[in-house]
This record gives C-alpha cells, sequence and structure tokens, in this order.
C-alpha cells in the first residue's frame, strides 16, 4: 500500500526490482545511487540511469522586464535567445508507459544558448516538493524500495524509511499525468539565488507554468491511453502551435528553508515572471539528439548562483556518473 501512495516514480512493480546490490564502500553517494537505479530499472545501454524516455524540442526564452531588475544574468538582459527543451518520464525504463503512475514526475529540462556562447541549464519536475534533502537519503530511498520486494517482512524497509521521512510517502502524489506534456506545471524543487547588479541576493525556486492552463488526467484516464499518448502527441502539437510557458521565480522571504527540498514554501510567497519559454518544433532525431545532452542543475551564468541546498551537488555528482555510464 505504501508503495502506491508514494507514487514515486522510482517505485517499480515488485516483479521488476531486484534485492539491492551491497553497496560498496569505496564507491561514492552518486555511484551507488546509480547502482541502485540499475537494480530497480534495469540496465538499457545508451539510456538514462532516471528519466530514460523523453522527446527533445527546440524553442526560444524571451525575458521580461522584471527579470532584468532583479538579477544581472544575461539572460534576461537581451533579446530571445535559443533553448534546447527536454521533456520526459521518469524511471529508467526506456519503454515505460506515459500514462503509468510510475512514470510521474514527467520532466522538462532546459538548456539555453547564451549570447556569449555559453550554456546554462534548468532541470525541472512535476513534483512540488522532494522526498528526501540530501543523495545520501535519496540512495537509502532507493535501496529501501529495492529491499522492500513481495517477500519482503513488514515493516518493510521502505516502511521504516517513510516513517522517519515524511515527505517520501506524499511527494509523490503531487505529480499526475497531465493531457499533454504542454499543459504540466513544471517545479524547480531546489532552491537556487538570483543577484541583481547591486549585489542584493535573492533566493528562489523556479516555476515552469503553462500559458495554456495545467490539464491533469484521471488516473484511471491515463491509464488507458496509448502508452506513448505524451511522447507522440508533442510534436505534432507543436508543429501546428508553439506551446508557451511562464518561467516564474518563487521568492523565499526571510525564514524559509533554502538547503530542505523537502519543504515547499508557502503558495503565497511573492513570483516574478522571469520570461516566456516558446516550444516551437520536435528535433528530426530525438533519440540521437538526447544522447549527446547533459543537464547539470549547477551549469549557471553571472547573476544565478547555487543555494545551501545540497541536493544540488549529488545531482550534479549522480548525472555525471549517468552521462559517463549512458556514453560507453
Amino acid at each position: 500500500m505504501l508503495r502506491s501512495r508514494l507514487g514515486f516514480a522510482l517505485l517499480l512493480s515488485t516483479t521488476l526490482a531486484a534485492a539491492a546490490p551491497a553497496l560498496a564502500q569505496e564507491s561514492s553517494t552518486a555511484e551507488q545511487t546509480i547502482d541502485v537505479m540499475n537494480t530497480l530499472f534495469g540496465k538499457h545501454p545508451g539510456a538514462r540511469a532516471n528519466h530514460a524516455k523523453g522527446v527533445v524540442a527546440e524553442g526560444s526564452f524571451t525575458p521580461s522586464p522584471e527579470a532584468a531588475k532583479i538579477s544581472k544574468a544575461s539572460l534576461f538582459q537581451g533579446p530571445a535567445v535559443p533553448v534546447t527543451i527536454r521533456f520526459s518520464d521518469a524511471t529508467g525504463v526506456p519503454t515505460i508507459a506515459d500514462g503509468a503512475a510510475n512514470a510521474n514526475p514527467h520532466g522538462l529540462a532546459l538548456k539555453f544558448k547564451l549570447s556569449d556562447g555559453a550554456d546554462m541549464d534548468v532541470v525541472t519536475n512535476s513534483l512540488k516538493y522532494f522526498p528526501v534533502a540530501t543523495g545520501e537519503e535519496f540512495r537509502d530511498l532507493l535501496k529501501a524500495v529495492a529491499d522492500s520486494g513481495p517477500n519482503a517482512a513488514h515493516p518493510t524497509p521502505l516502511e521504516r524509511f517513510a516513517a522517519s521521512h515524511p515527505a517520501a510517502a506524499t511527494a509523490g502524489g503531487t505529480a499526475k499525468t497531465p493531457s499533454s506534456l504542454a499543459r504540466q506545471t513544471y517545479n524547480g524543487v531546489n532552491a537556487f539565488v538570483l543577484v541583481d547588479r547591486d549585489g542584493k541576493r535573492q533566493p528562489f525556486r523556479f516555476r515552469i507554468e503553462p500559458v495554456q492552463g495545467e490539464e491533469i488526467l484521471p488516473a484511471e484516464e491515463a491509464a488507458k491511453r496509448d502508452p506513448n499518448f505524451l511522447m507522440a502527441e508533442i510534436g505534432p502539437r507543436i508543429a501546428k502551435e508553439p506551446a508557451k510557458f511562464r518561467v516564474l521565480a518563487q521568492l523565499a522571504q526571510a525564514g524559509d528553508p533554502t538547503n530542505d527540498a523537502t519543504k515547499p514554501w508557502p503558495d503565497d510567497r511573492k513570483t516574478v515572471d522571469l520570461g516566456t519559454l516558446t516550444v516551437a518544433k520536435a528535433v528530426p532525431d530525438s533519440a540521437e539528439a538526447e544522447k549527446a545532452l547533459l543537464f547539470m542543475p549547477n551549469n549557471l551564468t553571472d547573476g544565478i548562483e547555487v543555494s545551501d541546498d545540497p541536493l544540488i551537488d549529488a545531482r550534479v555528482q549522480a548525472y555525471a556518473v549517468s552521462f559517463s555510464r549512458r556514453s560507453q
């Protein structure tokens, strides 16, 4: 029952989850995390360890006048810049059905092509907050899932983990299947810092909202859809009319935690419109294009900085391990 309540992409059916391997003490937390993902989801050559199924598109970002006031980042100072976009399903299973509960949270990763020739990455998903606060806890959650097969005694390792990590039992329920990848809200669960021309620092979290509004399917309807309905729909949709998203910054107030992704800030916190993301066309060969793509949460530009959130570095380290392995 707990597995279904978690509703998180990490939780495959018990028929797919084998016993977790012993974690070598000399390996890094990132390596151990990817090892357990490979146990949960299987090894799929060339595919990401998580968010393996995806589709790549191209578009642009047009900054708002407000953005230039709150950050000196070049991204917000000039005209529109090109953006490479990757939508994805969760889990490391490249053939997961788009409407499956475990395909949540869906991801949206952005690579902005800045005017100075550099890139900047933003990595978001449809969770409103993360199930754990550190990389070590994320590894331990994965291991608890892998160790909680159908024959595990109760309380299972997952049940024990959730008892001491409340967000692990509730975060998954905040992400649900949309009617289209263009009709989902994507959240940056990690805090970052905007820096203006005077050096004023403002902690914030990204929120990317569809201009058309979010449209969520009932779980039973999503499960009946074609296994590829989301990935297949987005290309023809944007060929007819580009999909647009508002890129927002939710601003922290004094006392709002910036180092704990399990704790969302109150909904009444001020948001600033940073600009408009336009998703204009699918790339001709998405499977080939995504092989070379690596989105790093710390790949930023002057005027946007990482916060004290330990998950940012944990994600960077794990993504690097996953990229190295899928590139071999």
